[in-house]
């Protein structure tokens, strides 16, 4: 057990760590569990692309093999730190001199690989869809990164603090003190589902909504509104059966249209997704249908001024 002074900080209730030497650090941690600090590299992951830096937490919640993939292949200098280590400890930028604990892992091997077979992938597919940057050289090397158990139970509660410049997001872990900030109750990574009237999604962010968002739009039935930023014009859609406004979600996310005439002209990747109203679980289709009616006449989504060809 680590030694630890517990406080409640309102709804969050974390508790902040001290040790008889003062505030325990990760190496303190690390030591605790038999990982060797002086062979263990500390990386903060903060993607420079605006969407990925936004759901690399889903990522790491509930999509990691694609987290994995996006932190397996780095940069030159990156990879010959990498090579000498034995483990890599992966946090993410949590906020401002902070960040976030998600796993230790392994490095159990590296690979050269083509930049031609790399993005050949469909874990890269993936990440280039969410604007993930093509690799600039025509190999790099693929680390085999292992997760290990150690310290699992602190996925996304574990808050550390990253000291000196933000931008240096890898160092040594015995070259550095990373105190331990805090550790939550509950996981970090995935906030709260917004409530349904400030809920807007980008296109690139359905396919790897979160557990817990895709639970309550399965439940949520209603009229739903989709955004073409290029255009400025706006399609309206009814969800009625099977999995709800997920399940007609889910169908945009795999080509962006869902079969609708119109939606096929536009770039997906300009799509936005938002509810416009929420109905009774037992409303007839009918009903529903006919509603939906009412908002492509009040937002005049019909063609040509929208996108709706009906």
């Amino acid at each position: 057990m680590l030694p630890a002074n517990r406080s409640t900080r309102g709804q969050g209730m974390s508790m902040e760590l001290t040790g008889t030497g003062g505030l325990i650090d990760l190496n303190d941690l690390l030591g605790k569990a038999g990982i060797d600090p002086e062979a263990t590299l500390v990386m903060r992951h903060r993607p420079a692309e605006k969407t990925l830096r936004e759901v690399l937490p889903w990522l790491a919640a509930d999509r990691h093999d694609l987290y994995n993939a996006y932190q397996s292949q780095h940069g030159p200098r990156v990879e010959a730190a990498l090579q000498r280590a034995t483990y890599l400890v992966s946090l993410i930028g949590h906020e401002a001199g902070a960040a976030l604990f998600v796993g230790i892992y392994r490095v159990a091997g590296a690979q050269v690989v083509s930049r031609e077979a790399l993005e050949a992938t469909p874990h890269m597919q993936e990440l280039f869809a969410l604007g993930c940057a093509v690799p600039g050289r025509e190999s790099l090397v693929r680390f085999d990164l292992q997760l290990e158990p150690v310290l699992a139970a602190w996925k996304g509660r574990l808050v550390l603090t990253w000291p000196g410049i933000e931008r240096s997001w890898w160092r040594w872990a015995d070259r550095n003190v990373i105190p331990v900030r805090a550790i939550h109750e509950e996981s970090m990574l995935v906030r709260k589902v917004p409530d349904w009237q400030q809920l807007v999604l980008r296109w690139e962010e359905l396919a790897v909504l979160p557990t817990s968002w895709k639970a309550a739009l399965c439940q949520w039935r209603g009229i739903y509104y989709i955004f073409d930023r290029q255009s400025g014009k706006g399609y309206v859609g009814s969800a009625y059966g099977a999995d709800n406004i997920l399940g007609r979600w889910q169908g945009y996310a795999k080509d962006g249209h869902g079969g609708n005439k119109l939606l096929r002209g536009c770039r997906k990747e300009n799509l936005e997704f938002s509810i416009l109203q929420r109905v009774g679980p037992d409303m007839p289709a009918a009903e529903v249908i006919e509603i939906e009616g009412h908002w492509k006449q009040r937002l005049h989504t019909r063609a040509p001024y929208g996108l709706n060809d009906n």
